[in-house]
C-alpha cells in the first residue's frame, strides 16, 4: 500500500508507532526503578493487576508526564504513575486501578485532569456507571510538592471532590490493598473501602517522617510511625495484614467472592457440597461444661459454617469480637462472635467500633448475620470509660437495630447487661437460638451480688458465706429454662442442631431479601 501521500500515513507505520508507545508505557519508571521495586519484594502495578485479574482491558495506558529536576528543567517523560481499566475476575467484571511507585513514587499527576481527578476519577466513574466492584492498589504519596511544575500553579486540596468515593460505598464493593508506602490522600483513600489489606512491610500515615519532623520536631522511623502491624492491631485503620503482594491479592479475590456485583443484587451462592443438615458432635466438646473455662470460639464457627468457607476480617484488632465472612449451605453471610479468650468476651470501645463497621458492611451487601453470643457485658474500668465504651457501645446496639438483613442470634454462654442488646434486634424477627449452656440476665450473678447486696454482705457475721448463699439462690432463680418456658427466647436447641436450623432459616429468608435490594437506607459512613 502506498499510504496517504499528503500526510505520510500508512497503517504499517501507525501500528508500529502504537506498539512503540505501548512498549514505553510498560517500562513505567524504567528498568532501574523496577529492579529496586522487585529487590524490595514488591511488584509493579501492572504485575499486581495481572495477578489479580483473568483479563485486563487497560484505559489511559499511553498517558505520559514530563519529569523535571529540582531546578525545573525537563529531564525526560515517563509513563503515568496510575494504571487502570476494566478487569475480569472469576468471570466477573471489575474496575481496577492502582499507583505505581516506580514513577515518581506513585505521586498523582494532577495535570491528567479529566476534570474530576484524572485517571483515578475515570476508574471510579467506571465502577459507578457500570455498577461493578472497584479494586484499588495503593502505593504512593497522596500529593507532591512538584505538582506546581506540572500545572504551572499549585491547587487547593478542597478543589478535589471525594463525592464519588463516598457514593461508591453505598453502591458497589470497594476493596483496597496498600502494598508499599501510602501517605496523605492515598492512605486516606484506602480507608474509604469496605475491605482493606496491607502487606507486612508496608506503611500508611497522614504525613510521613519528614513531615512529622518539620511539623513536630520529632525524629521517627516510618515503621514506628505507621507500620502495617500497628494499623491492623492497634489503630484498626486497615482490616487485614498480608505476608506480601501475592497474599494481599489472594485476600482481595477471596473477599470479592462473597459479595454481589452491586447493592442491587444478592451475593453469589457458593457450592452446596457440605450437607446443610450436618450435625457436628465436636460442639459438645468445644464448649466446656465448666462455665468459668474459656474455649475456642473460632472452632465453634468452623464447625457450623460450610467447611473451609470462613474468612476472618480484622482478626488482629479489637480481638474480643470476631468478625468473619462465611457460608452456610452456600449462602454468604457475616459471622460475629464474642471471644471468651479475650477479656472474657467483653465488648470494649474498639470491639464496638469493629461491630458497627462489619454490620454496616453486611447490611450494605445483603449478607445475613449470624451472631454467636458469649458476652459478660461492656468492658468496665478506667481505661474502658476513658475510651468511650458507653458511647461506642450504644453505636454497636444501633448497628443491629438498623441492620437491613436477617439476624440469627445463637446464645452459646453468657449474655449480660447492655452489651447483649448489641446482639439482636427486638423490633424485627429477632430469631434467638439458645444452647443449654447459655446464661443471661441484667448482669452476672457473681458481680451483681457483690454490687447489689454490698451493705448486707458487709454487715453479715460471715460475709463470704453470706455472699455465696445469695449467689446460689440467685443462680437457681436465673435458670435459663424458666426464660424458655416464658418464651423469653425463641428456642432452646441442641448445639448440634445449630447448622441445620440456621441453614433452614437463611434459605427461607432469601425471598424476602430479594424484595429489599438496593442501596442501604442509611448512607455509609467511614470507620467510626
Amino acid at each position: 500500500m502506498s499510504g496517504d501521500v499528503s500526510t505520510g500515513f500508512t497503517w504499517e507505520g501507525a501500528v508500529a508507532a502504537l506498539e512503540r508507545r505501548w512498549e514505553a508505557a510498560r517500562e513505567l519508571g524504567g528498568p532501574d526503578r523496577i529492579g529496586r521495586q522487585h529487590a524490595d519484594g514488591r511488584l509493579t502495578v501492572r504485575e499486581r493487576i495481572e495477578k489479580l485479574t483473568d483479563r485486563f482491558h487497560e484505559v489511559g495506558g499511553l498517558a505520559r508526564y514530563t519529569e523535571r529536576d529540582a531546578s525545573g528543567t525537563v529531564v525526560t517523560d515517563l509513563a503515568s504513575s496510575y494504571v487502570c481499566g476494566l478487569g475480569e475476575v472469576d468471570d466477573r467484571f471489575v474496575a481496577v486501578g492502582g499507583d505505581d511507585f516506580t514513577v515518581r513514587g506513585g505521586a498523582p499527576q494532577m495535570y491528567l485532569d479529566r476534570l474530576k481527578g484524572g485517571m483515578g476519577g475515570f476508574v471510579e466513574d467506571l465502577a459507578h456507571e457500570y455498577r461493578i466492584p472497584l479494586l484499588l492498589f495503593v502505593e504512593g504519596v497522596g500529593g507532591s510538592a512538584t505538582s506546581a511544575d506540572d500545572k504551572g500553579h499549585v491547587f487547593i486540596p478542597s478543589s478535589l471532590s471525594l463525592t464519588r468515593c463516598y457514593e461508591l460505598m453505598g453502591e458497589v464493593p470497594v476493596l483496597c490493598a496498600i502494598l508499599g508506602a501510602a501517605a496523605g490522600a492515598s492512605a486516606g483513600r484506602a480507608t474509604l473501602s469496605h475491605f482493606s489489606v496491607i502487606s507486612e512491610n508496608s506503611v500508611a500515615f497522614a504525613g510521613g517522617p519528614p513531615v512529622v519532623k518539620r511539623s513536630l520536631g520529632i525524629e521517627v522511623d516510618k515503621h514506628e510511625l505507621g507500620s502495617a502491624r500497628m494499623h491492623t492491631s492497634v489503630s484498626g485503620v486497615i482490616d487485614n495484614l498480608a505476608a506480601d503482594d501475592d497474599d494481599a491479592i489472594d485476600q482481595l479475590r477471596r473477599v470479592l467472592g462473597y459479595l454481589p456485583q452491586n447493592v442491587w443484587a444478592l451475593p453469589p451462592r457458593g457450592p452446596r457440597d457440605d450437607p446443610a443438615d450436618r450435625r457436628e458432635d465436636a460442639l459438645l466438646e468445644i464448649v466446656p461444661e465448666n462455665r468459668r473455662r474459656p474455649y475456642a470460639m473460632r472452632a465453634v464457627l468452623e464447625a457450623i459454617a460450610d467447611r473451609g468457607s470462613i474468612f476472618e476480617i480484622g482478626g488482629g484488632w479489637a480481638r474480643s469480637l470476631i468478625t468473619c465472612l462465611g457460608r452456610i449451605d452456600g449462602i454468604a453471610c457475616g459471622l460475629v462472635a464474642n471471644d471468651p479468650k479475650v477479656m472474657g468476651g467483653a465488648l470494649d470501645a474498639a470491639a464496638a467500633e469493629k461491630q458497627v463497621r462489619f454490620i454496616d458492611f453486611c447490611s450494605t451487601f445483603h449478607l445475613p448475620v449470624v451472631y454467636f453470643v458469649d458476652v459478660p457485658g461492656f468492658m468496665v474500668g478506667p481505661d474502658s470509660e476513658q475510651a468511650g465504651v458507653l458511647r461506642k457501645g450504644m453505636r454497636a446496639v444501633q448497628s443491629l437495630l438498623e441492620a437491613e438483613v436477617p439476624v440469627v442470634t445463637v446464645h452459646v454462654r453468657k449474655a449480660f447487661g447492655m452489651a447483649t442488646q448489641a446482639t439482636s434486634n427486638p423490633d424485627r424477627l429477632g430469631l434467638r437460638l439458645a444452647w443449654p449452656s447459655a446464661e443471661w440476665g441484667d448482669m452476672p450473678v457473681e458481680g451483681g451480688v457483690a454490687a447489689g447486696f454490698r451493705r448486707e454482705i458487709a454487715a453479715a457475721e460471715d460475709p463470704e458465706a453470706f455472699r455465696r448463699e445469695i449467689e446460689k439462690r440467685l443462680l437457681e432463680a436465673s435458670d435459663p429454662w424458666k426464660t424458655v418456658e416464658a418464651f423469653g427466647v425463641e428456642a432452646m436447641i441442641d448445639p448440634r442442631d445449630t447448622r441445620p436450623l440456621v441453614a433452614a432459616f437463611l434459605n427461607a429468608s432469601l425471598g424476602g431479601m430479594k424484595t429489599r435490594l438496593g442501596p442501604p437506607s442509611r448512607p455509609w459512613r467511614p470507620r467510626p
